[in-house]
Formats: C-alpha cells, structure tokens, sequence
C-alpha cells in the first residue's frame, strides 16, 4: 500500500552519532491501517541517553552470584527466630492476664522453584518454569540485556520459546518477592542468525518493521507483528520472523520484540531495512516514552541504543512516527 510521507523533524544522535529521521502520517479510513497523509505541526522530539540508574531497560551489567534468593524471617517482639523455628504466641489458659510463651515450630517448606532451558531450532530456547507456590505472579525474565515480564499460570508454571542472544545463554527469572532460579542452555547454531531487539515498558505503542529486499508495507517480505511469519521461515533460509516477548496483560508490562534473520539466505541478494514506528494513542500521546534497542553483531557483541522520544498530542491520534536508521541494515548476498 502507497504511502504519502511528511518529515515531521529530525533531531537527536545516540551515542554512535547516528542520525534518526521521524516521519509523521495519519490515518484518515478506520478500516486500513495507513491512509493519506495530512499536514501535521512539527513539533521538537528529542533524544537522549537513558539514566542507568533510573531506566529500568538498563539491565546490561546483572553480576549473577548466586542461582538461589535468601529469604529472611521477621522478628516479632525483638526474638530472632532461627533457621529451623518460628516463633507462635500463645495464651494460657486459666489466667486472667495471659501470659505470652514462645513454641517453637518446624518452619513452613521453602518455595521449590526449578528452571530449565532447552535448545531449540533457529537459535531459540525453550524456557520452563515450575513454581507451584507462586501462581497468576508476575515474573521478569533477563537475558543479555533482554528483559520482558511474563505471568505463571494458575498451577505456578511457565513454558515460553525466548529468542537467544548469546551462545552460553543465561536467563534470570525475578518474582517481585525476592524470590527466583537461573537457566542456562548452549545455543550452537546462533551464528546462524542475525538478530534485533526493541524493547519497551507498558503501553508505548511502539512497534519494529522490517522490509525485506525492497518490500513495500503490506508486501510478502513486510515482517512485522501483523505478519510475524515462524521460525521455519529461518530455518528453510526463505526470510525472517518476529517474536513478541512478554505479557501484555502482566502489571507495567515490559515487551521485547525480536527480528531474527538467516544469515545465509537462499537465494536472494539486497538488504534488509529496519524501521521502528509509534502509533500515537489515547495511552501515549502528549507523553515522552522510552524504547531500547539491542542488535547481535557478528562477532556475538551487542550493540545497545536507548530512545526517549516526544509523542504528539492527542488531537493526532491515529497518526505514526516512523524512525528510520535506528538499525542498521542488513546486507545479504545468496550462496
């Protein structure tokens, strides 16, 4: 489908001192997802390097010591209870001032929580959580900078495919309660696969294209959430696919979307453009919201890039602002 564009601005550099271009277009039928553009007052966005010490994206330097959590007992009335004991108060009975005494009791089991990760096809793993005393919880995955929220299920488990970004793949699970476990998995065929990450808190509305030898929207090679294709499609070396990490229904969801490529393709000669867009909704607009990218470079580096960025206000609702060069394009040449 033909779009008209209009430059809204462009203003900003990341560390890299990489250019971004913001592109406004509105969206004039309800039944298609791009119409005719109209003209839109620009308005300054800016950006700028996250806080590490206040953005919660910033989950790049976790030091792991150890695959368990401490759970620490209360005191109550300044005893300490022990490892083995808890403390109970209990009155006795006949007195008309009951005294307090101290039963010692065998402590409650401790929260089982066992993780697994398997290696899966196209540089994916298949991640198992079984935590039965932790039903419906929020949980926050973390990966190689990756992070994204998920929900057990009523029984406490998770059974999830993660997309890896390392070959010695570690993922960290996090219950708000302290509580947690650590996976590992070898993922050998990870060089196989060029791989991109946004990611983003709540309802950002962000979104990641990727234009496939000179695909236009709506095309066979436009891969997006609304063609997200599988990962047969990196497997057999015919284009990409995307993944959405996270649960959009968790509470302050973190989402992470991820564009794996195969590096050999079959083929097929050009490139691969990769965009990131923002719908602007009843939940951002008027708002500055924050997005993270991170991309695996050949040499199983990773590239981090961080985005805050002014949403117009709401009476543009409906509209996109389209950030062209955030990624850098992929070169692929046929075997």
């Amino acid at each position: 489908m033909a779009r008209t564009k209009e430059i809204l601005t462009a203003a900003g550099t990341f560390g890299c001192a990489l250019g971004i271009g913001f592109i406004m277009q509105n969206s004039d039928a309800a039944t298609e997802r791009y119409g005719a553009a109209s003209a839109v007052e620009a308005r300054e966005s800016s950006l700028q390097s996250l806080d590490a010490e206040t953005s919660i994206l910033e989950v790049q330097d976790i030091e792991l010591t150890s695959a368990t959590f401490d759970v620490h007992a209360d005191q109550i009335d300044g005893v300490a209870p022990s490892s083995d004991t808890q403390v109970t108060l209990a009155a006795v009975s006949g007195t008309e001032d009951p005294a307090v005494e101290l039963t010692p009791q065998p402590a409650p089991a401790a929260c089982e929580i066992i993780a697994d990760a398997r290696p899966m096809a196209a540089a994916m793993v298949n991640l198992t959580l079984d935590a039965a005393c932790l039903p419906n919880e929020r949980i926050t995955i973390h990966h190689s900078g990756m992070i994204f929220t998920q929900t057990t299920s009523p029984t406490g488990s998770l059974n999830i495919n993660v997309p890896a970004l390392s070959e010695t793949a570690v993922f960290v699970f996090a219950f708000g309660n302290g509580d947690g476990a650590v996976a590992q998995a070898k993922v050998e065929d990870l060089a196989d696969f060029d791989r991109m990450v946004l990611q983003w808190k709540e309802a950002a509305g962000f979104q990641m294209h990727a234009f496939e030898f000179g695909a236009g929207y709506d095309d066979a090679g436009h891969v997006w959430s609304g063609n997200p294709r599988d990962m047969a499609s990196a497997i057999m070396g015919e284009g990409g696919f995307v993944t959405l990490n996270g649960d959009i229904n968790a509470t302050a969801p973190m989402l992470a979307e991820v564009y794996t490529f195969p590096v050999d393709s079959e083929g097929h000669d050009g490139s691969v453009v990769l965009t990131v867009e923002a719908e602007v909704t009843n939940a951002n607009c008027g708002q500055e919201i924050e997005a993270q990218t991170l991309e695996l470079n050949s040499n199983d580096s990773i590239r981090t890039r961080d985005l805050t960025l002014a949403v117009p206000d709401c009476d543009a609702l409906g509209s996109f602002l389209v950030l062209n060069n955030l990624f850098e394009d992929l070169k692929v040449a046929s075997n």
